[in-house]
């Protein structure tokens, strides 16, 4: 049995190297974000919500929080709003970097880990979980924008040009398509990858038919 446990350690751990690795991969090259305007669609929620389902709510919380970090790097000149929100607050900056992410990956974890319990066949925690991750990330974030920049001059700046003064509508606009599409691709993504880790990893699946 120490073997047993021994060895899922160690392809936990082999897991989570290689996901990190895609993470950092994904955050300094074209494959992470695509820009659109000032703003960017992320999919690096992907490889964090599905070492969240393949490894649980804690490898999900880790791997969210390299998410933040790489995202707090961005804005030292490598992302517009990034750079703007740090000339703003640093210290808000790195919250709103990081919180958001670490909780998306521990929630999007947890999540997968309440629907398997009734769902036999796996697909609907599957995609509840993959779908979770983006929406969270999306929500999360938000949240945290208005909360600690609803306030400022730079904000106000985006109400102005959509003609409101009421938060819902900039947030509306300010997710959009981007949302749309980041939802769409963490949900397929992530349910066709973590799916195939389960079904090819031994120590996978024994862990997720435990569930």
């Amino acid at each position: 049995m120490a073997n047993i446990t021994s060895r899922e350690r160690t392809m936990k751990l082999v897991q989570m190297a290689m996901l990190s690795a895609i993470i950092i991969l994904m955050a300094f090259t074209p494959l992470g974000y695509l820009k659109v305007g000032t703003l960017s669609i992320t999919f690096i929620m992907i490889p964090v919500v599905i070492g969240a389902i393949v490894l649980g709510p804690s490898y999900g919380a880790i791997l969210g929080g390299l998410f933040g970090i790489t995202s707090f790097i961005q804005c030292f000149g490598l992302e517009p709003f990034g750079t703007a929100l740090f000339s703003i607050n640093p210290f808000y900056t790195f919250i709103i970097c990081m919180v958001p992410r670490i909780l998306m990956g521990f929630l999007a974890g947890l999540i997968f880990k309440a629907i398997a319990r009734i769902d036999k066949t796996k697909v609907l925690s599957f995609v509840c979980a993959s779908l979770s991750g983006a929406l969270l990330n999306t929500i999360l974030f938000m949240g945290s924008l208005v909360l600690l920049f609803g306030n400022t001059d730079y904000i106000h700046g985006f109400m102005d040009m959509l003609g409101t003064t009421s938060v819902i509508p900039f947030i509306i606009a300010f997710v959009g398509v981007n949302g749309l599409v980041e939802a769409i691709t963490c949900c397929v993504v992530g349910f066709a990858v973590s799916k195939a880790l389960v079904k090819f990893v031994p120590s996978n699946r024994t862990q997720i038919e435990a569930k």
